[in-house]
């Protein structure tokens, strides 16, 4: 339950400065729903959009065997399925640390 608090404090504060998410997914797909779920015991359902990627032939063609995959726009960085809370918030973390890398070079 502690690391639950805490993960959630830390990537809150990650997503105060990022402000948004894609999670790349298709209708009707159950892996996507249960990534939606996880991530948003991580973010703020403001900081996630949804995109679905039946309509789009190139998002299609890059995702189409790949989703569902969680996207943070500031760093292009992905994190694609399986996740779990944990990896989420890795992956928060480590996308902040990159893009504030290529920042300070």
């Amino acid at each position: 339950m502690l690391l639950l608090l805490i993960s959630k404090i830390l990537t809150f504060k990650i997503l105060e400065m990022t402000k948004q998410l894609y999670l790349y997914s298709t209708s009707h797909c159950h892996l996507c729903e249960l990534a939606y779920a996880l991530i948003l015991q991580a973010a703020d359902a403001s900081n996630v959009s949804l995109i679905d990627i039946a309509d789009d032939e190139v998002l299609l063609t890059e995702y189409g065997l790949r989703i569902p995959v969680l996207k943070r726009i500031d760093s292009n960085a992905e994190l694609n399925w399986p996740f779990n809370l944990v990896d989420i918030t890795i992956f928060l973390n480590q996308s902040l640390m990159t893009a504030n890398k290529k920042a300070s070079i």
